[in-house]
Formats: structure tokens, sequence, C-alpha cells
């Protein structure tokens, strides 16, 4: 989507090959960059700035970014690292490679300025295993960077130095949580670590190191070019900018939409072309696979932003929205969810690499007609066991679709338990 006053991700989609240095320097890129090494700006100035933008993670978490970065200990006198996570490993997520594939330089640029601010000489980004491709466009891209001058010793003559590093990963899902991510740069098994320490004071190699995600650090550039006042007005209030939306689902037109924070879903679900064959939106996964579920009622009344997905019992994540029309059983779209889960435990922690297995056991003879009436209550107490008893969150993804499910859709798996068939196949409905 082109924003009237111009895109903040995608703005050079309009033209040929936007993916060139000379693509994204046409469109005004790398002149932050330039202006904060030739000025000095100073660290402070650059995250009151992005503070005063209101961006949030737009990995997940929805931290606000210029918070983060003033975690960081930049007077520490050894190394510290800028890491970017792109290991966009949550099903309906597809945004991040996107963004690497279309306007690598933004992100390029976009840890360039976390760097200078945070007094990181070295940037590391982590990228999902399954999509190699994207790997090698961003070799290249970093390649026409430090061949432009803006990458390496002594950058632009201002003798501020940073290089930037491309890892790929192997594809583990775990491996998108933040520590995990650090274990494995580092060459270890991708497990998630103990916190504390946090990684801003004990993280890559043991030194601070701020993790963001790709489009957070995407949006950097266009904050420091037109201001964090202009970002934040792109949104609305402790929301702001754009964001991007992967949907997917039963719509007519799946794809990316990058819109402001605060555009009412009827919105996206109509740039998105509606609801696929003129049937009936059922339900909506607002923000990936983990987020509990919707039910359209809800969803309709929602805007996309993180407070007001919040308030409605759900998380905006990723921005991956997942659209169900009125066919889907949700006893058969948990039991996939609760396989993937099951399958991308790490398994250091026993509620999870437990839980994970008995939920999906349990959801798996449900959906196959071998259901008993104490499963339900089961489910609830398995739930209730893995969540905020873990390492990292991924006990918590596992068991929120189920919470989520249970909630709004608690009468289709009475059904399957009662009569041993679909409540939505059998047109009961």
């Amino acid at each position: 989507m082109i924003l009237q006053g111009g895109p903040v991700i995608f703005n050079t989609m309009h033209l040929p090959e936007p993916w060139k240095l000379s693509t994204y320097e046409s469109t005004g890129g790398y002149s932050a960059l330039k202006k904060i090494l030739a000025e000095k700006t100073p660290a402070e100035n650059i995250i009151a700035e992005v503070k005063t933008s209101a961006l949030r993670g737009r990995g997940g978490a929805g931290f606000p970014t210029g918070l983060k970065w003033s975690f960081m200990p930049r007077q520490f006198p050894g190394d510290k690292y800028i890491v970017c996570n792109s290991d966009e490993g949550e099903p309906g997520t597809f945004k991040d490679r996107d963004i690497m594939r279309y306007n690598p330089h933004a992100l390029i640029e976009g840890m360039i300025i976390a760097g200078y601010t945070l007094g990181a000489k070295a940037g590391y980004n982590y990228i999902h295993g399954e999509i190699f491709d994207i790997y090698e466009g961003m070799e290249h891209a970093v390649e026409e960077a430090r061949a432009a001058g803006y990458l390496g010793d002594n950058i632009l003559g201002s003798g501020f130095s940073f290089n930037l590093y491309n890892h790929h990963g192997y594809g583990a899902y775990i491996c998108g949580e933040e520590t995990a991510l650090l274990e494995s740069i580092e060459g270890k098994k991708g497990q998630p670590r103990f916190k504390p320490p946090f990684p801003a004071s004990f993280g890559l190699y043991g030194k601070p190191t701020t993790i963001n995600n790709t489009e957070t650090l995407a949006s950097i550039p266009y904050i420091m070019r037109e201001g964090g006042q202009k970002f934040l007005e792109l949104g609305k209030p402790n929301n702001g900018g754009t964001k991007l939306f992967s949907v997917s689902g039963h719509v007519e037109k799946p794809g990316n939409f990058e819109i402001p924070l605060g555009t009412p879903f009827s919105e996206l679900l109509k740039m998105a072309g509606g609801i696929k064959g003129g049937r009936k939106l059922k339900a909506v996964i607002p923000g990936g696979s983990s987020a509990p579920v919707l039910p359209a009622e809800i969803m309709m009344d929602c805007t996309m932003d993180f407070d007001s997905i919040a308030k409605a019992g759900s998380m905006l994540g990723s921005g991956a929205v997942i659209v169900m029309d009125e066919t889907v059983c949700m006893v058969r779209a948990l039991e996939r969810l609760s396989y993937f889960y099951f399958e991308e435990s790490c398994g250091q922690c026993t509620p999870c690499r437990e839980g994970t297995g008995w939920m999906y056991r349990v959801v798996h003879r449900i959906e196959h007609g071998q259901g008993r009436p104490e499963d339900l209550e089961l489910l609830d107490r398995v739930a209730a066991n893995i969540a905020g008893r873990t390492i990292c969150a991924l006990g918590d993804a596992a068991a929120m679709p189920v919470q989520g499910m249970l909630k709004h859709y608690r009468h289709e798996f009475e059904h399957h338990i009662e009569h041993k068939k679909c409540l939505v196949q059998s047109g009961a409905v």
C-alpha cells in the first residue's frame, strides 16, 4: 500500500529493481545516516526521536523500541552488538522476507544507525533457514553497501566503523526466541537462555547486545529522516507508524499490506479482497499462529493496533492475520496448530516438552472420534500448567491457541466428543 506522504518500509516498491542500492538512494535512502554522521548527532537525541515515534517491536512482543535501546550500556568499554531477528518462523508470517527481498537497504541503514546510536561496531542479521534466496539477496545488498562506503571502517570519513554479517539459520522455530538465536549464532544448540541476565547486559558472546526485528530496524531510517512525530502521526498514540500485515487464509488476495496502525480490520479485509468465494467470515487469528483466535463478531469491531487487539483478548503479535471462513472446523485447525508446537518445542523445559505432546494427542483423538467428555477439562488444565512456566514463551505460544479455541468454540469440541463427527462438516451449524 502506498501511503499519503510516502510508505515507511516499501518506499521503493513502485520503482523498477527496488532492491538495488541506486533505487534506494534515489528515494532518500542513506540520507538519514549521512546526516547523523556529518552532524555527529548525539545518541541521546536519536533515542529520544525513536521514543517520540512510539515505534513498538514488530516481531511479536510490541515492546517500545526507544526504551529497549536505552537499556544498552553504551559506555561499556568492550564490544557491543546489534542483532536483527529475521528468523521469521511464526506460521502465517511472511513480511520480513519481503522487506529483505525488495528493500534490503532500509534494513541495512537501520542497523547502521542502531550501531552508531548504541556504540556497536558489528551487527548480525539472523535469517530464517528456509529462505536461502533471501539470504543470498541480503549478501549482495551488504556488498553493495560496503562498496559504497556505508559499511566497514571509517564510514564516509566519519570515524565511525560498523560491519554487518548475515547469518544463515537452519529453520528451527525456537531460534526466533532471541536468546536461542544468540546461541545459534555462537554455534551452539538453539535453546533459550535463562534470564536474567538479559541480552542488553550479557548477549552475543557475553557482550551487551540489542536485538530487534527486521521491520523494526527497517523503520528507523524513515523516523530519522522525517522525524519521530511524523512517524507517530501515521499511526495512533502508543502505536506509532505503519505496520506490515501478512494476510493469509480464506481471502481473495493474500499478501502483505502496509497500513497505519489503528486501521479498522474491516478495511484490511477489503484490501485482501474480502472472504474467498463470498463465504462468511468465521474467525481470525490476528497475530500469528500463537495468538488466541477471535470470532468474526469481535474481530470486525477491532482496529489493527497492539492495544485494540489486546483489549479484544488476543495479540497483534507479528501481524500475521490468518482468516478463516465458515467452513473451518476449529477442532481440526487446533489439531494442526498443536502438532506444530509439539514438533518445534526444543525440549529443554518439562512443561513444554511434555505438555505440547499431551495437548496434541488429546486434540488428535477428539478430531478422530475418540474424544472423552473429560478431555476438555484436561486440555484446560494442561494449557494452564504450561503457560508462564517455561524459560521462553514457546510454552505460552502453544497454550494460547488451545485456550482461545476452547473459550470461543467449546461447543464444536463438545459436538466432536458427543457425536464422533464434525459439527461444521455435518452441516449442524
